[in-house]
């Protein structure tokens, strides 16, 4: 299983150091005898299988940038490419290349565009269409980079009902829509794949359904593919060599569920322990979650645990099980603020009301952790309106975390498309305040003591965090970020704790504590919530 973690820093990392930080191997990717991709995104896979329906496999070729060239020429009629984060404009990667310098352009950006500005595309433009999409698609609009580009249509959204047709009116020499916009597809409309998708991935469910106002998966109704047809994807990919498979989706506990986000542990554990013990699998993976169902429904983390525990590929000291492997899993908390929360993303903690969400992520972390489920969870800065008090009081439930197995990302707020908040500012990491900092820095001080490996590498870190202050970080963002960051540094907290908002010198005990038990509210506590799709 190639590491996701990598896939993460191609946008965080700026292209023009990026030689300089052991990132060479971001361009270099396996390719099969013929020249074709060995593995690409699971949404191209789903694109390919769609095309095979209309083109013989002798017209139909998915490649890498390096291998354009031995694949379009004078009889090329479409080429479709697939863009997941083009500019590194999302949530989770658009604060990291700035941290060197305002106009740095990630690797996963610079990478992009030499795919689609490729002198064999230019070469060939005259008799061929360009079609864009994917899930980062969004984002070259949002630029205006569609002329530019010599892009002939952009697609966003779902796509499964428009390949098709758009794919063959291309070649034929017809016209296509500048842009076209997909939806929620039925689930009879999504194919299997043919060949393997990167990471093994293979997808469970579609939509999320809690009404975030920030994400556009969850303003979708959730639907879960049908398990037959994810074991036929397993075996696809167990066929061309995968020996991982991770289970793709926006909620794992939407898989099959009941009305109201009723978790279906029954469903759920027939699921793993069927991809589990389908020949050839060796580990399973895991995308997202949401952590109220682990309050909820507590044994499902148990029931599944088995194999998100047994067959993960992760492996930490902190573990309790015998070979020290533990479940990895993206979970989004957001932010510690009610306020915030109940303006934003009530849907997120039901059945529980938003003044519990402290508890729920505090029992939900505990619940986890005990089974030896340690998550990624993110938080946003920056949200709309969001206030001093508001991000004291993020400060307080991180505080409250801080003897947690899990690693936290802090994101900037990204306005994306379709989404309710699509027409509001983004959070700017230039003007991120003191307390925003001290989150920020705080959140990877905890990663830092989690996952460090060596004192002597822990050593040379905490030297270059002043070297980078003085040398790069005051002239890009002041003073404001120099107590916050020294923390990330280790500097002794006598000398900052009259600087910052946390107190770690051991005196202080946190706002927050674990709850024996999270009540659930009686069945009179009905918020305005999407029906699911099943």
């Amino acid at each position: 299983m190639r590491s996701t973690w990598r896939q993460m820093l191609l946008a965080t990392l700026p292209a023009r150091y990026a030689r300089y930080m052991g990132a060479d191997w971001s361009s270099t990717n396996e390719v099969a005898p013929d020249g074709q991709a060995k593995y690409v995104p699971h949404g191209l896979r789903v694109v390919e299988a769609l095309l095979l329906k209309d083109f013989s496999g002798g017209d139909v070729a998915v490649c890498y940038t390096d291998q354009l060239d031995r694949f379009v020429g004078d009889e090329t009629r479409v080429v479709g490419v697939h863009a997941h984060n083009p500019l590194g404009i999302t949530f989770a990667t658009d604060v990291y290349a700035g941290l060197y310098g305002r106009d740095c352009e990630p690797v996963n950006a610079s990478e992009f565009r030499r795919l689609v500005t490729h002198p064999v595309l230019r070469r060939h433009k005259s008799h061929l269409k360009l079609i864009v999409g994917g899930p980062g698609s969004w984002q070259i609009e949002h630029k205006n980079l569609h002329d530019e580009w010599q892009i002939d249509c952009l697609v966003d959204g779902e796509a499964e009902d428009l390949v098709r047709p758009l794919f063959r009116a291309a070649a034929d020499g017809r016209g296509i829509p500048r842009k076209v916009e997909g939806h929620s597809p039925r689930l009879e409309s999504i194919p299997t794949i043919r060949h393997r998708s990167t990471f093994g991935v293979v997808e469970i469910t579609r939509g999320w359904g809690r009404g975030c106002q920030f994400c556009s998966a969850a303003l979708r109704a959730g639907k879960s593919i049908p398990l037959e047809h994810i074991l036929e994807n397993v075996r696809t990919h167990v066929s061309e060599g995968a020996d991982s498979i991770i289970l793709t989706t926006e909620d794992l506990f939407l898989y099959e569920q009941g009305p109201r986000f009723q978790t279906n542990v029954p469903a759920l554990k027939r699921l793993f322990e069927s991809v589990g013990s389908t020949e050839g699998v060796k580990y399973v993976g895991l995308t997202h979650g949401t952590i109220a169902p682990a309050v909820v429904t507590p044994s499902v983390i148990e029931e599944l645990s088995p194999v998100a525990v047994g067959m993960s590929v992760n492996r930490h000291d902190a573990s309790t099980h015998p070979e020290k492997r533990y479940a990895m899993m993206f979970v989004g908390l957001e932010t510690g603020s009610v306020r915030l929360f109940k303006q934003f993303m009530k849907g997120k903690s039901y059945p529980f009301r938003p003044e519990q969400w402290p508890d729920v992520v505090l029992k939900g972390m505990e619940t986890m952790n005990r089974h030896n489920w340690f998550p990624m969870c993110t938080f946003i800065l920056g949200l709309p309106g969001e206030t001093p008090q508001d991000t004291r009081e993020s400060l307080d439930l991180l505080f409250a975390l801080k003897d947690a197995k899990w690693c936290v990302i802090p994101t900037l707020f990204v306005p994306l498309e379709d989404t309710r908040l699509e027409n509001k500012r983004s959070a700017r990491i230039l003007e991120l305040t003191d307390l925003q900092w001290e989150f920020f820095f705080t959140c990877w001080r905890y990663n830092i003591d989690f996952f460090r490996k060596s004192a002597w590498v822990q050593w040379r870190f905490n030297l270059g965090i002043p070297l980078y202050y003085y040398l790069l970080g005051r002239r890009n963002f002041g003073d404001v970020m120099k107590y916050p960051l020294f923390r990330l540094g280790h500097f002794p907290e006598r000398f900052l704790r009259r600087r910052l908002y946390l107190d770690f010198s051991g005196g202080v005990s946190p706002q927050y504590q674990v709850p024996v038990h999270v009540p659930v509210p009686d069945h009179t506590y009905r918020p305005e919530l999407p029906i699911l799709e099943t």
